[in-house]
């Protein structure tokens, strides 16, 4: 059975040249194996890739509109219907098939698109929140400066493949009960180009491309996230025969900060507050990406609180304003005390009331007391 080509590509039966281009290309991008590291990913994409081929070349639409494959061995004589079904196109075609005839793909392109490449930065938290301007480094095959994309030598021209005689491929005959069956393979010496380079491009060996190391300036916007990236269209690898280039991806590692972790758009950030500074309150200076800001401590302050600064997380990529920032507070209780230290505390305890064991008992009492409560249904 013939494979549906339009239903890999998600496209209507009538999609235009522009819908195939647009559906293939966000494919494409997506399975791509060196953006997609999914082990499936890669034959999709070669799916894919063929499916786009056999619904743009003219030759190779006909014969799926006509219900075969174009990349069936027996190319397009051999429809899904057998004799009478919709891969031959009547009485002419069958009797091309088996006694002496058979449909040609014509030569193909020896241009062809660039793959996309992909290219790690790693930023500072600084860098991710208020944005930035990175010069990377990209190692990427580029138009051949010499033949400009046409792989011969200065001077001189493709010729057509005496193998082939132009058409890009070859046939084979074999003898049946029902007489000679043709089929049709990519010629072997031009590639199914129908053409051949006599004295290549010394420069690129007639690939039309070269590899070559080039700065490149990206713009980190405000806001961006860890694993995150930035598409740059068209500094990716120029094709084979200086084919359009693919994109470039530059995808954002962060870097763990000393001091701040990172939730979205939210910043958060751990204080370690002494007991009498939670206990009577206090103004704790404390370093923000944005400068110093004074936090108030109120009175009474627990430990587990958490105190909001806000506006002071970073920008949201879509739509306005920034997040917070989320101070976790932990009260430190005193492990060594000296004499008078420890004279003051239990002074202190005894004002309270919190020096007597029976204070212990009913605090203990009255938690027991609720959970016997809560229990019965009280």
């Amino acid at each position: 059975m013939a494979t549906d080509y339009f239903a890999v590509l998600g496209v209507s039966r009538d999609a235009s040249d522009s819908d195939l281009k647009r559906a293939y290309r966000k494919l494409a991008r997506d399975l791509h194996p060196d953006v997609n590291p999914d082990p499936g990913a890669k034959e999709r994409f070669q799916e894919v890739t063929r499916a786009y081929e056999a619904l743009t070349d003219p030759e190779k639409r006909r014969i799926v509109d006509l219900g075969g494959d174009p990349f069936d061995a027996a190319g397009a004589g051999a429809g899904a219907g057998g004799f009478g079904g919709a891969g031959f196109g009547g009485l002419g075609d069958i009797m091309d098939a088996f006694f002496g005839g058979a449909a040609t793909r014509g030569p193909r392109s020896r241009t062809r698109a660039g793959r996309d490449a992909l290219i790690p930065v790693e930023l500072d938290l600084d860098e991710t929140v208020f944005g930035t301007t990175k010069d990377i480094t990209v190692d990427t095959a580029v138009l051949c400066t010499v033949c400009t994309g046409a792989g011969t030598a200065p001077g001189t021209h493709p010729t057509t493949c005496t193998t082939c005689s132009g058409r890009g491929e070859v046939q084979s005959v074999q003898r049946g009960f029902l007489g000679q069956v043709v089929s049709s393979r990519v010629c072997p010496t031009c590639a199914g180009t129908g053409q051949v380079i006599p004295e290549p491009c010394p420069e690129c060996a007639g690939d039309g491309r070269v590899r070559s190391r080039r700065t490149l300036q990206v713009k980190v916007p405000a806001g961006v996230e860890d694993g995150m990236r930035i598409r740059l269209t068209g500094q990716g690898e120029v094709g084979p025969g200086g084919g359009p280039a693919g994109d470039l991806y530059v995808e954002i590692h962060e870097r763990p900060h000393d001091v701040f972790t990172r939730d979205g758009e939210d910043l958060h950030c751990r204080v370690t507050l002494p007991m009498t500074s939670a206990a009577l309150g206090t103004t704790l200076n404390l370093t923000t990406l944005d400068g110093d800001e004074d936090l108030d401590i109120k009175p009474g302050t627990q430990s587990g609180s958490v105190l909001t600064l806000r506006a002071h997380g970073a920008p949201r990529l879509r739509g306005t304003g920034r997040g917070n920032l989320l101070v976790h507070v932990e009260v430190a209780t005193p492990t060594r005390l000296d004499a008078e230290q420890e004279k003051l505390l239990r002074e202190l305890a005894a004002l309270r009331g919190e020096d007597q064991p029976d204070s212990h008992r009913e605090a203990q009492g009255g938690l027991f007391s609720r959970v016997r409560d809560a229990f019965n249904g009280r």
